[in-house]
């Protein structure tokens, strides 16, 4: 699906708590009287596809939002375009974008090395790369990158936290650490031995890094189980994470297993990867997990249901990278909502760096958006789960 494009006509009305403008109108690229142009790049196509489900729900919902009326009265063009998770694609993808299309800003764009390639570009641009789908560490440095905010906990300040848990919990753990060999992979390890400090030596056996080009990473786990280790730190995008749990039963290893939670869907990966084969394996989120009752009553959780029942009816729902579009589309609305009449590029950053107290529906309870001039780290908190049976389980 090269080259596609995703064009939502989005619409918000949420609550009533924004500002009062005047009739004084301020406009930046892509933006008019009856419009505002959003871009966005994902891997319709390639190993990462599975991502694409995130453009997919916020397209959705932005036509859902665009039924109800529009922002202010305009209508939002959301353009997605396909980069197979290339960095090269990325780059030609955002200028067209950019140049091109001419658009407002450049919003969740998924992936750490793709977003990597054209963070400079961006910034030289003054274009707003917001909320970007990637939990890099990068993503926060308002110094460097003032037109970059990131969305999701940093990858990590994920590793932390399970190094907190192994630490608490498995003092004598043997960790074997498979990671992606990019950006992705490596804030993920430098978190994991940060938190372990001086027990990093001890308890970390043994490392592999792979490739999104290898076609298997069976030769990895086979070694990871020869080093003795007795806890998996599985660090690798939803076509890999589903190989690694299968593969990982199929030689009869059983190891205490940690999933990072980029590849935590069950529709995604655990169900590709077998039920049976996910018994235990641990991961952390910081949003409601479509799949468990227990929101079944909770305000916020009726309306993404609702949403979905009208708007992704033939979609797996229990995959919860919808649940990751929903709250980014959220977000988003959020932020050009608050913008008024004022529809700049310096706007949409003066507010997307001032957030304060905001909540989504599908986050977890107590966890709410926050952002500073000097801290543009949405999200910082996590909780951890256990997969029994055919769902997540909040410990």
């Amino acid at each position: 699906m090269g080259g596609m494009a995703v064009a939502a006509l989005l619409m918000i009305a949420i609550g009533s708590c924004g500002p009062t403008w005047g009739t004084d109108r301020k406009y930046g690229p892509g933006v008019s009287d009856t419009e505002i142009r959003v871009g966005n790049t994902s891997p319709y196509s390639g190993p990462a596809s599975a991502f694409s489900m995130v453009a997919k729900t916020e397209a959705a919902y932005f036509k859902k939002i665009n039924d109800e009326g529009g922002i202010n009265g305009r209508k939002i063009v959301f353009l997605s375009y396909d980069d197979g998770y290339s960095p090269p694609k990325t780059v030609e993808q955002t200028r067209r974008l950019v140049e091109s299309d001419e658009v407002l800003l450049v919003f969740n764009a998924m992936g750490t090395a793709t977003n990597s390639a054209v963070q400079k570009y961006l910034n030289g641009k003054r274009v707003p790369q917001l909320f970007v789908s990637s939990g890099a560490a990068k993503w926060n440095d308002p110094k460097k990158f003032p037109w970059t905010i990131g969305f999701t906990p940093s990858y990590e300040t994920e590793a932390e936290f399970y190094a907190s848990y192994l630490l608490k919990n498995r003092p004598n753990a043997k960790i074997g650490v498979l990671f992606q060999n990019d950006d992705l992979g490596k804030d993920y390890v430098r978190g994991l031995k940060r938190k372990l400090g001086q027990n990093a030596q001890s308890m970390i056996v043994a490392e592999e890094a792979f490739d999104i080009s290898e076609p298997s990473i069976d030769s990895h786990l086979v070694k990871l189980k020869a080093s003795g280790a007795d806890v998996l730190l599985d660090i690798a995008t939803p076509k890999f994470a589903a190989q690694a749990i299968k593969r990982v039963s199929e030689i009869g290893w059983r190891p205490l297993h940690i999933l990072s939670y980029v590849s935590a869907s069950i529709g995604s990966v655990i169900k590709p990867a077998g039920l049976e084969n996910a018994q235990g394996i641990i991961s952390a989120p910081y949003f409601k997990d479509p799949n468990d009752p227990e929101w079944k009553g909770d305000a916020g959780f009726l309306e993404f249901s609702a949403f979905v029942d009208k708007h992704l009816a033939a979609a797996d729902r229990s995959d919860t990278l919808i649940v990751n579009g929903y709250n980014t589309a959220q977000a988003l609305v959020y932020v050009l909502r608050q913008c008024g009449d004022d529809l700049t590029r310096e706007n949409v950053m003066s507010v997307a760096t001032n957030l304060k107290d905001v909540e989504l529906g599908m986050l977890l309870p107590g966890i709410r958006l926050h952002t500073s001039p000097d801290d543009f780290a949405p999200i910082k908190e996590w909780r951890l789960m256990r997969f029994e049976g055919s769902k997540w389980r909040l410990l």
